[in-house]
Protein backbone atom coordinates (compact mmCIF):
# COMPACT_ATOMS: atom_id res chain seq x y z
CA UNK A 1 0.00 0.00 0.00
CA UNK A 2 2.79 2.44 0.96
CA UNK A 3 6.10 2.17 -0.89
CA UNK A 4 8.84 4.17 -2.56
CA UNK A 5 10.17 7.42 -1.15
CA UNK A 6 7.90 8.80 1.56
CA UNK A 7 9.26 12.07 2.93
CA UNK A 8 9.19 12.80 6.65
CA UNK A 9 8.42 16.42 5.85
CA UNK A 10 9.77 19.33 7.89
CA UNK A 11 7.28 21.78 9.36
CA UNK A 12 8.03 25.33 8.16
CA UNK A 13 7.45 28.21 10.58
CA UNK A 14 6.97 31.91 9.92
CA UNK A 15 9.14 34.67 11.40
CA UNK A 16 6.56 34.85 14.18
CA UNK A 17 7.07 31.13 14.96
CA UNK A 18 3.66 30.15 13.62
CA UNK A 19 2.92 27.28 11.22
CA UNK A 20 3.71 28.55 7.71
CA UNK A 21 0.64 27.63 5.66
CA UNK A 22 2.09 28.95 2.40
CA UNK A 23 5.34 27.13 3.13
CA UNK A 24 3.57 23.80 3.54
CA UNK A 25 1.93 24.23 0.13
CA UNK A 26 5.28 25.08 -1.45
CA UNK A 27 6.98 22.06 0.10
CA UNK A 28 4.21 19.72 -1.06
CA UNK A 29 4.55 21.02 -4.63
CA UNK A 30 8.34 20.66 -4.46
CA UNK A 31 8.00 17.02 -3.44
CA UNK A 32 5.34 16.04 -5.93
CA UNK A 33 7.26 17.74 -8.74
CA UNK A 34 10.34 15.73 -7.77
CA UNK A 35 8.76 12.30 -7.62
CA UNK A 36 8.14 11.82 -3.90
CA UNK A 37 5.72 8.90 -3.47
CA UNK A 38 4.08 10.02 -0.24
CA UNK A 39 4.09 12.81 2.36
CA UNK A 40 4.46 12.20 6.09
CA UNK A 41 3.66 15.32 8.16
CA UNK A 42 4.09 15.64 11.92
CA UNK A 43 6.81 13.08 12.48
CA UNK A 44 9.97 13.74 14.47
CA UNK A 45 11.47 15.52 11.46
CA UNK A 46 8.35 17.69 11.42
CA UNK A 47 9.11 18.76 15.02
CA UNK A 48 5.97 17.09 16.32
CA UNK A 49 7.19 17.18 19.96
CA UNK A 50 7.03 20.99 19.92
CA UNK A 51 3.73 21.33 18.04
CA UNK A 52 0.63 21.94 20.13
CA UNK A 53 -2.23 19.53 19.44
CA UNK A 54 -4.01 22.34 17.61
CA UNK A 55 -0.95 23.01 15.44
CA UNK A 56 -0.42 19.29 14.86
CA UNK A 57 -3.94 18.88 13.53
CA UNK A 58 -3.61 22.05 11.46
CA UNK A 59 -0.42 20.80 9.76
CA UNK A 60 -2.11 17.49 8.91
CA UNK A 61 -5.14 19.28 7.46
CA UNK A 62 -3.03 21.74 5.45
CA UNK A 63 -0.89 18.93 4.04
CA UNK A 64 -3.90 16.85 2.98
CA UNK A 65 -5.46 19.89 1.33
CA UNK A 66 -2.25 20.78 -0.52
CA UNK A 67 -1.64 17.22 -1.71
CA UNK A 68 -5.23 16.96 -2.98
CA UNK A 69 -5.10 13.21 -3.47
CA UNK A 70 -2.07 13.16 -5.76
CA UNK A 71 0.05 10.99 -3.43
CA UNK A 72 -0.73 9.32 -0.10
CA UNK A 73 -0.54 11.38 3.09
CA UNK A 74 0.47 9.41 6.19
CA UNK A 75 -0.03 11.56 9.26
CA UNK A 76 2.19 11.17 12.31
CA UNK A 77 -0.26 10.46 15.15
CA UNK A 78 1.78 8.66 17.80
CA UNK A 79 2.05 9.34 21.51
CA UNK A 80 3.17 7.66 24.71
CA UNK A 81 -0.45 8.01 25.85
CA UNK A 82 -2.86 5.66 24.07
CA UNK A 83 -5.79 8.08 24.53
CA UNK A 84 -3.78 10.86 22.91
CA UNK A 85 -2.75 8.63 20.01
CA UNK A 86 -6.39 7.66 19.53
CA UNK A 87 -7.40 11.33 19.38
CA UNK A 88 -4.71 12.27 16.85
CA UNK A 89 -5.36 9.17 14.73
CA UNK A 90 -9.11 9.77 14.75
CA UNK A 91 -8.51 13.34 13.61
CA UNK A 92 -6.21 12.18 10.81
CA UNK A 93 -8.85 9.78 9.53
CA UNK A 94 -11.54 12.45 9.67
CA UNK A 95 -9.29 14.93 7.85
CA UNK A 96 -8.81 12.45 5.00
CA UNK A 97 -5.34 11.06 5.65
CA UNK A 98 -4.48 7.86 3.78
CA UNK A 99 -2.69 6.38 6.75
CA UNK A 100 -1.21 7.02 10.19
CA UNK A 101 2.41 6.68 11.31
CA UNK A 102 2.35 5.69 14.98
CA UNK A 103 5.53 5.56 17.02
CA UNK A 104 6.00 3.04 19.82
CA UNK A 105 5.22 4.77 23.14
CA UNK A 106 8.32 6.57 24.36
CA UNK A 107 9.76 7.25 27.81
CA UNK A 108 7.28 5.10 29.76
CA UNK A 109 8.81 1.94 28.21
CA UNK A 110 5.87 -0.47 27.92
CA UNK A 111 6.43 -4.22 27.81
CA UNK A 112 5.90 -6.17 24.59
CA UNK A 113 2.39 -6.94 25.84
CA UNK A 114 1.80 -3.23 26.41
CA UNK A 115 3.01 -2.43 22.91
CA UNK A 116 0.69 -5.05 21.45
CA UNK A 117 -2.33 -3.79 23.38
CA UNK A 118 -1.56 -0.14 22.51
CA UNK A 119 -1.53 -0.76 18.76
CA UNK A 120 -4.34 -3.29 18.91
CA UNK A 121 -6.67 -0.77 20.57
CA UNK A 122 -5.90 1.94 18.00
CA UNK A 123 -6.25 -0.47 15.08
CA UNK A 124 -9.57 -1.82 16.32
CA UNK A 125 -11.08 1.56 17.14
CA UNK A 126 -9.99 3.53 14.06
CA UNK A 127 -10.26 2.07 10.58
CA UNK A 128 -7.22 3.61 8.94
CA UNK A 129 -4.04 1.95 7.57
CA UNK A 130 -1.36 2.08 10.25
CA UNK A 131 2.43 2.14 9.91
CA UNK A 132 4.15 1.21 13.16
CA UNK A 133 7.30 3.24 13.83
CA UNK A 134 10.05 1.44 15.73
CA UNK A 135 12.98 3.65 16.76
CA UNK A 136 14.51 2.36 20.02
CA UNK A 137 17.25 5.02 20.13
CA UNK A 138 14.58 7.68 20.68
CA UNK A 139 11.88 5.78 22.55
CA UNK A 140 13.83 3.51 24.87
CA UNK A 141 11.82 0.46 23.78
CA UNK A 142 12.26 -1.99 20.91
CA UNK A 143 9.31 -3.75 19.29
CA UNK A 144 10.40 -7.33 18.74
CA UNK A 145 9.66 -9.13 15.46
CA UNK A 146 7.41 -11.61 17.29
CA UNK A 147 5.24 -8.78 18.60
CA UNK A 148 5.06 -7.19 15.18
CA UNK A 149 4.06 -10.53 13.67
CA UNK A 150 1.12 -10.69 16.09
CA UNK A 151 0.08 -7.17 15.15
CA UNK A 152 0.41 -7.97 11.45
CA UNK A 153 -2.64 -10.21 11.86
CA UNK A 154 -4.77 -7.08 12.34
CA UNK A 155 -6.08 -6.01 8.95
CA UNK A 156 -5.22 -2.30 9.11
CA UNK A 157 -1.67 -2.62 10.43
CA UNK A 158 0.00 -2.58 7.04
CA UNK A 159 3.65 -1.54 7.45
CA UNK A 160 6.52 -0.88 9.80
CA UNK A 161 9.02 1.97 9.68
CA UNK A 162 12.06 0.19 11.07
CA UNK A 163 14.76 2.41 12.54
CA UNK A 164 16.35 0.00 14.98
CA UNK A 165 19.49 -0.14 12.85
CA UNK A 166 19.42 -3.91 13.25
CA UNK A 167 19.34 -5.71 9.89
CA UNK A 168 19.06 -9.08 11.61
CA UNK A 169 15.86 -7.89 13.25
CA UNK A 170 14.53 -6.53 9.96
CA UNK A 171 15.28 -9.80 8.19
CA UNK A 172 13.40 -11.65 10.90
CA UNK A 173 10.43 -9.32 10.38
CA UNK A 174 10.37 -10.25 6.68
CA UNK A 175 10.60 -13.94 7.57
CA UNK A 176 7.85 -13.84 10.21
CA UNK A 177 5.43 -11.43 8.56
CA UNK A 178 5.85 -12.16 4.85
CA UNK A 179 3.37 -10.21 2.76
CA UNK A 180 1.21 -9.31 5.76
CA UNK A 181 3.26 -6.20 6.42
CA UNK A 182 5.47 -3.86 4.37
CA UNK A 183 8.98 -3.18 5.62
CA UNK A 184 10.03 0.46 5.21
CA UNK A 185 13.46 1.76 6.16
CA UNK A 186 13.47 4.36 8.90
CA UNK A 187 17.13 5.11 8.32
CA UNK A 188 18.31 6.63 5.03
CA UNK A 189 21.80 5.21 5.54
CA UNK A 190 20.41 1.67 5.51
CA UNK A 191 18.04 2.13 2.58
CA UNK A 192 19.91 -0.05 0.08
CA UNK A 193 20.46 -2.96 2.54
CA UNK A 194 16.80 -2.79 3.60
CA UNK A 195 15.64 -2.95 -0.02
CA UNK A 196 17.93 -5.93 -0.57
CA UNK A 197 16.18 -7.96 2.19
CA UNK A 198 12.69 -7.19 0.93
CA UNK A 199 11.96 -3.64 2.04
CA UNK A 200 9.70 -1.59 -0.23
CA UNK A 201 10.85 1.93 0.47
CA UNK A 202 11.75 4.51 3.07
CA UNK A 203 10.28 7.20 5.27
CA UNK A 204 13.09 9.58 4.59
CA UNK A 205 14.77 12.58 6.21
CA UNK A 206 17.19 13.32 3.38
CA UNK A 207 14.35 13.31 0.82
CA UNK A 208 13.49 16.74 2.21
CA UNK A 209 16.43 18.11 0.21
CA UNK A 210 17.04 15.47 -2.53
CA UNK A 211 13.57 14.06 -3.23
CA UNK A 212 14.29 13.11 -6.84
CA UNK A 213 17.40 11.13 -5.96
CA UNK A 214 15.73 9.10 -3.21
CA UNK A 215 12.68 8.41 -5.35
CA UNK A 216 14.82 7.45 -8.36
CA UNK A 217 16.98 5.16 -6.26
CA UNK A 218 14.05 3.14 -4.94
CA UNK A 219 12.44 3.00 -8.38
CA UNK A 220 15.66 1.81 -10.05
CA UNK A 221 15.98 -0.94 -7.45
CA UNK A 222 12.36 -2.04 -7.92
CA UNK A 223 12.88 -2.15 -11.68
CA UNK A 224 15.92 -4.41 -11.26
CA UNK A 225 18.50 -1.77 -12.13
CA UNK A 226 20.60 -2.61 -9.11
CA UNK A 227 23.84 -1.03 -10.28
CA UNK A 228 22.12 2.30 -10.95
CA UNK A 229 20.38 2.16 -7.56
CA UNK A 230 23.72 1.41 -5.91
CA UNK A 231 25.40 4.37 -7.61
CA UNK A 232 22.70 6.82 -6.51
CA UNK A 233 22.89 5.46 -2.99
CA UNK A 234 26.67 5.43 -2.61
CA UNK A 235 27.44 8.70 -4.33
CA UNK A 236 24.61 10.93 -3.11
CA UNK A 237 21.99 9.47 -0.78
CA UNK A 238 24.40 7.88 1.68
CA UNK A 239 26.87 10.77 2.14
CA UNK A 240 24.09 13.35 2.43
CA UNK A 241 22.26 11.10 4.87
CA UNK A 242 25.36 11.17 7.06
CA UNK A 243 25.33 14.96 6.89
CA UNK A 244 21.73 15.03 8.11
CA UNK A 245 22.93 13.64 11.41
CA UNK A 246 25.87 15.92 12.16
CA UNK A 247 23.55 17.01 14.94
CA UNK A 248 20.19 15.77 16.21
CA UNK A 249 17.51 15.44 13.54
CA UNK A 250 15.85 17.70 12.36
CA UNK A 251 18.49 20.37 13.01
CA UNK A 252 20.70 19.67 9.92
CA UNK A 253 17.87 18.94 7.47
CA UNK A 254 15.90 22.02 8.42
CA UNK A 255 19.07 24.11 8.24
CA UNK A 256 19.78 22.64 4.80
CA UNK A 257 16.28 23.50 3.59
CA UNK A 258 16.72 27.09 4.75
CA UNK A 259 20.12 27.40 3.04
CA UNK A 260 18.62 26.01 -0.18
CA UNK A 261 15.81 28.56 -0.14
CA UNK A 262 13.05 26.09 0.73
CA UNK A 263 10.38 27.09 3.27
CA UNK A 264 11.82 26.35 6.68
CA UNK A 265 11.92 28.97 9.40
CA UNK A 266 13.67 28.57 12.70
CA UNK A 267 13.83 25.46 14.84
CA UNK A 268 11.79 25.42 18.02
CA UNK A 269 13.53 25.05 21.34
CA UNK A 270 14.91 22.82 22.67
CA UNK A 271 16.22 22.24 19.13
CA UNK A 272 18.94 24.87 18.67
CA UNK A 273 20.94 26.30 15.74
CA UNK A 274 23.90 24.26 14.50
CA UNK A 275 27.38 24.81 15.89
CA UNK A 276 29.64 26.81 13.62
CA UNK A 277 31.91 23.84 12.86
CA UNK A 278 29.03 21.56 11.89
CA UNK A 279 27.38 24.32 9.88
CA UNK A 280 30.58 24.76 7.85
CA UNK A 281 30.72 20.99 7.22
CA UNK A 282 27.06 20.97 6.17
CA UNK A 283 27.51 23.88 3.77
CA UNK A 284 30.51 22.16 2.22
CA UNK A 285 28.45 19.01 1.62
CA UNK A 286 25.57 20.96 0.08
CA UNK A 287 28.03 22.71 -2.25
CA UNK A 288 29.77 19.44 -3.13
CA UNK A 289 26.49 17.83 -4.19
CA UNK A 290 25.22 20.84 -6.14
CA UNK A 291 22.51 21.89 -3.69
CA UNK A 292 24.13 25.19 -2.82
CA UNK A 293 26.33 27.59 -4.75
CA UNK A 294 29.91 27.88 -3.58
Amino acid sequence: MFKGSLVAMITPFTKNDEVDEKGIKELVEFHIKNGTNGIVPCGTTGESPTLSHEEHKKVVELTIKAVAGRVPVIAGTGSNCTKEALDLTSHAKGAGADGALIITPYYNKPTQKGLYLHFKKIAEEIDIPIIIYNVPSRTGVNMLPETLAELAELKNIVAVKEASGNLDQMTEIVELCGDKITLLSGDDKLLLPVLSIGGKGVISVVANIIPRDVSDMVREFEEGNYQKAKEIFLFKVYPLSNAMFYETNPIPVKTSARLMGLPSGNLRLPMSPMSENNLLKLKADLIKFGLLEG
